[in-house]
């Protein structure tokens, strides 16, 4: 476990519940995108099952360490969003595997690119509960354990439900650990059933340490893609591996088009932009948001000190001469009522016309 970025005091108590041996039966890890709280639960899984551990952690070297590394472990089974309505995760654990060693710290939208999402939205299926049931009404193999980690419930939805019973009432020595990064998407009663453990977004310290140990990048440089990330190792990795991020070229030339209002560009722009899947038009409206927050930061301290790139930052303090408060709030409602249409299967062309219009029409207002 030490070997995950940051988090310190979150990892001392997981030692000391693996310790003791008083391992609640349904751990919930909370924590926003990029935190490692997916991490931080695999390592915990392979700590369980070591035959070894230390006060320090797993040893590493255990038959059950080595198999539990390398996602093989067969008392340790995982769930996660995939695509297609009867889908399971079983069906997808090679890839679940490489992209583990790849990225823990991973997003959902990269996973589900990986699966081929295109315009279908991951889900956890119907089908994938039965199979959970029915894997974890089985004997252990070799474990001392059962363990399910499932990351993400939020794409249950109300399949949630068909878990809940064995939730609640587990079978002997099972243990659920739910990997997620919005409560308000999970269902109550799965809550309630949950210990939380909450991380944090991590410190920029951590995050450039992180880029060091782990990408061979340069201190100064390994600081200024940690400032940039605002915490979230996943974009840090993308940024040290991509200096180059398309959703900004997208925004910005989108916010160029609605300043000018051209209907032949917006159309053009919005029918090029519908070919990009749901998956990656969210994803882009999360960055989209994220730019938006920055620029209400600026307008309303005047600190240049913003999480974004030069070219960003001379953009969005162009947009502040003549954008006030209520025109970006207004701006990121319309972004975030979008997601949501989005996860809804509304026509992007449509919608994103539609915004287009809109957002010149907030624009231009004096």
């Amino acid at each position: 476990m030490q070997h995950i970025i940051g988090h310190d005091r979150t990892k001392s108590l997981l030692l000391q519940l693996a310790q003791t041996g008083r391992v609640p039966h349904a751990l919930l890890f909370l924590g926003p995108t990029g935190s490692g709280n997916l991490a931080l639960a695999v390592a915990f899984a392979q700590l369980l099952q070591c035959e070894q551990k230390s006060p320090e952690g797993a040893c590493g070297i255990c038959p059950a360490c080595r198999k539990a590394a390398q996602f093989t472990h067969p008392d340790i089974h995982f769930s996660f969003p995939t695509i297609g309505a009867n889908a399971v995760s079983t069906d997808f654990l090679k890839t679940w595997r490489l992209a583990l060693v790849e990225n823990p710290y991973m997003d959902a939208n990269t996973w589900l690119q990986r699966l081929g999402a295109e315009n279908k939205q991951g889900n956890i299926t119907k089908d994938e509960c039965n199979a959970i049931i029915k894997k974890l009404s089985l004997k252990a193999f070799e474990g001392r354990f059962k363990i399910l980690v499932m990351w993400l419930p939020e794409y249950l939805g109300k399949e949630g439900n068909r878990l809940l019973k064995l939730i609640e009432e587990p079978p002997e020595q099972t243990i659920f650990l739910l990997v997620a990064e919005n409560q308000d998407m999970i269902l109550n009663t799965i809550l309630s059933r949950c210990q939380l453990i909450k991380t944090e977004s991590l410190s920029d310290d951590d995050v450039a340490e992180g880029l060091m140990e782990k990408r061979g990048v340069e201190a100064n440089r390994a600081r200024q893609i940690a400032f940039l990330s605002g915490g979230d190792f996943n974009t840090a990795l993308q940024l040290a591996d991509n200096p180059e991020n398309d959703d900004a070229r997208l925004l910005l030339d989108w916010l160029r088009k609605c300043w000018r209002g051209n209907g032949v560009e917006l159309v053009q722009w919005t029918e090029s932009f519908a070919k990009l899947g749901r998956e990656n038009q969210k994803q882009f409206l999360y960055y989209g948001l994220h730019f938006l927050r920055e620029m209400m930061t600026f307008v309303a301290t005047g600190s240049p000190n913003l999480r974004l790139r030069p070219e960003e930052i001379l953009t969005a303090q162009n947009m502040a001469k003549v954008l006030d408060f209520e025109k970006i709030t207004q701006l990121a409602g319309l972004f975030n009522d979008n997601v949501y249409y989005i996860e809804r299967n509304a026509n992007p062309k449509i919608l994103f016309l539609d915004t287009s219009i809109r957002m010149n029409q907030i624009l231009k207002t004096v």
